[in-house]
C-alpha cells in the first residue's frame, strides 16, 4: 500500500470516528429505520412465501449465458503463463516458439503490453476494486509466486494453451518472505479494516483474567483457503469504437467497470459492463489481472478477446482466505458468568493489498464480557494478495471463540447451551448501542428441542457403536447486518391499456443467491404488483448506482433504494393524477401502493389504478430513480445476525476418519423474505463450513511461496456423501429498523459451523483439536 492509501484510510477512519459519536444521539425517528418499513405489517403478500428462483428454467435449460459464453465476430481465445519465483524479476523471455505455434495471433509481455495506470485497490476509493496497488504487466518485476507473466492469444483455446507451454522464462530471484516465522519476524502491525483498527479494550482483562477462578487460554490455527466457484473466472471482451464491451463474472459490476476505465483512461460512457449470471463468488468474482491484461491484449491485437482462467489459474490470479492464528482466553465465575475475553491474533497479507482476515468481528458483541481485549495484528508474506471469502473474519473467528466457549463448558461441567444463554449481552459490549433485533435465545431453544439436544451423554467419549465413536457439539454463528451507500434503482411503469406493468432495474449481481427473484417478490408487493407483472434489470454498468454483491448487504442495499425510488414514484404519479383523481389533495406520505394502483392508507376506498392515472395524462409510461438513503442505522443500532447450530458426528476409532451424521442450523435473521432460497443459502454456508472443518486446506511451498494444490483433484471441497441431510430453522422475526424488517443471509450459514464440527469431535472422542482442517492424522 502506497503513503497516499494510507493517508486515505486514516480520513476515512477519522470521519467514521466522528460520525460514530454524533449518530447513536440522534432521534430514532432522523434514522433510516427509525419507523417500520410498512412491508413488516404486510401479511398476505408474496413477502415470506417460498418462490422458485425464476432465472432456475434457463439455468436447467442452457438459456442462461455465463461469461465465458458470450461471442464475439473474430474473437481470439487467451492463455496465461505464470511466474515460477516469489519475488524478483524476469530476467530473459523466449518467446520464438510461442510466436511462431499454429493459430497464433499474440505474445503479450511486459515489453510490448500497452501502457496502463495501476488499478485503485479496494478501498483506497469509493469506487475502486483493483486486487493491489501493484501496476499490471508494466515492468519486469514479480511480486508473487503465480503473478501472470505473458498473455498468448491464439484462434483456438487449446492453440493458446500450447503455445504458452513453449513460452521460456529465466529469473532472477530476490529474497523474498514465504513462512509465518519469517513474516513475524519482520515485525507485525496493526490491522485495519474498514478504515478503522482492529482493536478493541474494555476494562482490564488481564486482571480479571487472572483472578477468574475458572479459565482457558488456547491457541487456534486456520490455514489458507482457495476460492473454487463452480464457474472458473472468465471474460469476453471487446474494444468497440474507441470504447470497451465486457462480458465478466462480477460481484461489483459499477465498480469494476469504474476502475478498469481509469486504467485505460476512458470516461465511465466508453465501458459497458455486463454480467447477468455469475457461477458462484463468494467474494472471488471482482477485479483481478486477467480481465485487465485480456482487454490490453485485444487493444494490442485488434481482435475481440475470450479470457477463461483454467483451474490453477484461478488459484494462481484469485486470492483467497490467508491464514490465522488466535489466542482466546477466557475467565468466568463458577456459575459461568464470563468476567474477561481476550480474542488477539496474527494474520498474513501481501505488502501491496489491505485484506487482513478480521477474525475479532463476531466476538464483539457476541457475549456479555465487562472485560475484553480485542486484537488483530498483521505481518506481511510475498503472497498472492488475498480476499474477501464467504464471512471474512466471522467464519475462522468464531472456530476459535466457540471452541474456546465450548472448552469453558467442559471445565465448568456445564452445558454448552446453558453457558452461552447465561452469558447473553442486553447491549452491545463494545460499542454500548442497543441491539436492533436479537432473538439467539429463541434460535437456541428451538434448535435445542429439534436436535435432541437434551438427549446428549453428559461426557466426552460415552457413545460408541462398534469402531464409530459418536458425539455432539453446538456453537453460535453470527454475522452483521450491512448495507452500503451508493445503491440505487430506476422504477419505471408501463402502460398497455388497462394493464400495467413495472421494470425494477438495479446495478446489482446475481451469482445464484435468488437476488433477481427477492428483488422481484419485494418489489411486487411495495408496488401492490402481481409477480407476474415485475420484470427485473440487473448486472449492467449503465443502469444507475453501484451495488455490491458483497457483505450479505444486496438485499437491504436494494431494498432501501426501492423504497426510495416507490416514495419517487407515487408523488410523480399525484402529480399526473391532478385535481380529477380521488387522490387530488393528498400528499405522497397520505398514500399507498396496493391492486396495481394508489389508494389513501387509512381510505382504502379513495384510490385509482396506475392505468387511470397515466391513462388520463397521455402517458405509457412514468420513470423515477433514487438513491436509497444514508446507511446511518449501522451506526445507531447494533445489528447482526445470528445462529444456534447443533452437530453429531461419528469418528471411526481405527482410522480416523470423521462423519458428519445430522447437523441442524437454527437461524436468526430478521424476516425471511423467500424461504425456498433463503434456505439454499443457509445449507450452502453450512456446507462450506464442513469444507472448512474437515478438509479445505491450500498447501503453501514455504521455500518459493508456490500453491502446490491448485486443483479439485488436491484441494478437498465437500461432495454428496460428505454432508448428511442438513435441517434449517429459523426465528422469522423482523427487525424493525430494516428494509423489510430483513438481515442478510449469505454468509452467517457459514460461520460457526467449523466449531460445532470441532467440538462434537471433542465429544465423540475427547480430543481437542485446535489446528484446522480435522483431518484423520490429527485423531490417531
Amino acid at each position: 500500500m502506497t503513503m497516499l492509501d494510507d493517508a486515505k484510510q486514516a480520513a476515512q477512519g477519522l470521519v467514521q470516528g466522528a460520525m460514530a459519536k454524533l449518530v447513536p444521539l440522534a432521534p430514532d425517528s432522523w434514522i433510516a429505520g427509525g419507523v417500520p418499513d410498512p412491508l413488516i405489517a404486510r401479511k398476505h403478500g408474496l413477502i415470506g412465501t417460498p418462490v422458485s428462483r425464476l432465472d432456475g428454467a434457463l439455468k436447467v435449460s442452457g438459456g442462461a449465458p455465463f461469461a465465458a459464453e458470450f461471442r464475439f465476430d473474430g474473437m481470439v481465445y487467451a492463455a496465461l503463463a505464470y511466474a515460477t519465483i516469489a519475488r524478483g524479476r524476469i530476467a530473459a523471455i523466449d518467446s520464438a516458439a510461442a510466436e511462431t505455434a499454429p493459430g497464433v495471433v499474440l505474445v503479450m509481455t511486459h515489453r510490448n503490453a500497452p501502457r496502463m495506470r495501476p488499478p485503485a485497490a479496494f478501498g483506497s476509493s469509493p469506487g475502486g476494486v483493483g486486487p493491489a496497488d501493484l501496476p499490471i504487466m508494466q515492468d519486469d518485476r514479480i511480486h508473487w509466486n503465480g503473478q501472470p507473466v505473458a498473455v498468448v492469444l491464439a484462434e483456438t483455446q487449446e492453440q493458446a494453451d500450447h503455445a504458452a507451454s513453449l513460452l521460456r522464462i529465466d529469473y532472477a530471484a530476490e529474497p523474498s518472505t514465504t513462512t509465518l516465522d519469517g513474516a513475524r519476524a519482520n515485525g507485525v502491525a496493526q490491522g485495519m479494516f474498514m478504515g478503522q483498527p482492529l482493536l478493541n479494550e474494555i476494562g482490564d482483562p488481564v486482571a480479571a483474567l487472572a483472578a477468574a477462578p475458572h479459565k482457558v487460554d488456547q491457541v487456534y490455527r486456520t490455514p489458507r483457503h482457495n476460492h473454487n466457484p463452480i464457474e472458473p473466472h472468465a471474460v469476453t471482451l471487446a474494444w468497440v469504437d474507441g470504447g470497451l464491451v465486457i462480458h465478466d463474472a462480477s460481484q461489483m459490476v459499477a465498480q469494476q467497470a469504474q476502475t478498469i476505465g481509469e486504467v485505460f483512461d476512458l470516461t465511465p460512457d466508453q465501458v459497458h459492463l455486463t454480467s447477468p449470471y455469475v457461477g458462484g463468488g463468494f467474494g472471488s468474482k471482482g477485479l483481478w489481472d486477467h480481465q485487465i491484461l485480456a482487454a490490453a491484449a485485444a487493444r494490442l491485437a485488434g481482435r475481440p478477446v475470450r479470457a477463461t482462467l483454467s483451474r490453477e489459474g484461478v488459484y494462481r490470479v484469485v486470492g483467497g482466505r490467508t491464514l490465522t492464528e488466535q489466542r482466546v482466553a477466557i475467565g468466568a465465575e463458577a456459575d459461568g458468568r464470563i468476567t474477561a475475553l481476550v480474542h488477539t491474533g496474527l494474520s498474513v497479507m501481501s505488502p501491496h493489498n489491505n485484506m487482513p482476515e478480521p477474525f475479532i468481528l463476531g466476538t464483539r458483541a457476541a457475549y456479555a464480557a465487562p472485560n475484553m481485549r480485542l486484537q488483530v495484528e498483521v505481518a506481511q508474506m510475498n503472497m498472492l494478495a488475498n480476499t474477501f471469502m464467504r464471512a471474512p473474519g466471522e467464519a475462522v473467528g468464531t472456530f476459535a471463540l466457540e471452541s474456546a466457549i465450548d472448552e469453558l463448558a467442559v471445565a465448568l461441567n456445564m452445558d454448552p447451551v446453558e453457558l452461552r444463554l447465561r452469558n447473553e449481552p442486553e447491549k452491545d459490549p463494545v460499542t454500548g448501542l442497543p441491539f436492533s433485533s436479537r432473538h439467539i435465545a429463541e434460535a437456541w431453544r428451538s434448535g435445542a428441542a429439534r436436535f435432541g439436544w437434551g438427549d446428549r451423554a453428559p461426557a466426552a467419549g460415552m457413545r460408541r457403536e462398534g469402531e464409530w465413536q459418536i458425539g455432539v457439539g453446538c456453537a453460535t454463528g453470527t454475522y452483521p447486518y450491512y448495507r452500503m451507500p451508493g445503491a440505487e434503482a430506476r422504477v419505471t411503469l408501463h402502460r398497455d391499456g388497462d394493464a400495467v406493468r413495472a421494470t425494477v432495474e438495479v446495478a446489482a449481481a446475481e451469482m445464484g443467491m435468488g437476488t433477481s427473484t427477492t428483488t422481484a417478490i419485494v418489489a411486487a408487493d411495495r408496488l401492490g404488483l402481481g409477480l407476474e407483472q415485475v420484470e427485473v434489470g440487473y448486472a449492467d454498468s449503465r443502469i444507475p448506482g453501484a451495488i455490491m454483491a458483497g457483505g450479505s448487504q444486496q438485499t437491504a442495499a436494494i431494498g432501501a433504494a426501492v423504497i426510495a425510488a416507490h416514495h419517487a414514484l407515487v408523488a410523480e404519479l399525484l402529480q399526473l393524477a391532478g385535481n380529477d383523481s380521488p387522490l387530488a389533495g393528498l400528499s405522497p406520505a397520505e398514500v399507498g401502493s396496493s391492486d396495481a394502483g394508489l389508494a389513501k392508507l387509512d381510505d382504502p376506498a379513495r384510490r385509482e389504478s396506475y392505468a387511470s392515472i397515466l391513462a388520463r395524462a397521455r402517458r405509457d409510461t412514468v420513470s423515477v430513480t433514487r438513491a436509497g438513503s444514508p446507511p446511518l442505522e449501522l451506526m445507531h443500532w447494533s445489528m447482526h445476525s445470528h445462529s444456534a447450530l447443533f452437530c453429531e458426528v461419528r469418528v471411526n476409532a481405527v482410522t480416523g476418519e470423521t462423519r458428519v451424521s445430522r447437523f441442524l442450523g437454527s437461524f436468526d435473521c430478521g424476516r425471511i423474505l423467500n424461504p425456498k432460497t433463503a434456505a439454499s443459502q443457509f445449507r450452502g454456508g453450512i456446507i462450506m463450513g464442513l469444507g472448512m472443518a474437515l478438509m479445505e486446506e491450500t498447501q503453501f511451498d514455504e521455500r518459493n511461496g508456490r500453491i502446490m494444490n491448485p486443483s479439485l483433484a488436491e484441494y478437498h471441497v465437500p461432495v454428496h456423501l460428505d454432508v448428511p441431510e442438513i435441517d434449517v430453522i429459523w426465528t422469522d422475526i423482523p427487525d424493525p429498523h430494516t428494509p423489510m424488517g430483513a438481515h442478510g443471509v449469505g454468509e452467517i450459514g457459514i460461520t460457526g459451523v467449523a466449531a460445532a464440527v470441532a467440538n462434537a469431535v471433542h465429544h465423540a472422542t475427547g480430543r481437542r483439536i485446535r489446528d484446522l482442517p480435522i483431518t484423520l492424522d490429527k485423531l490417531l
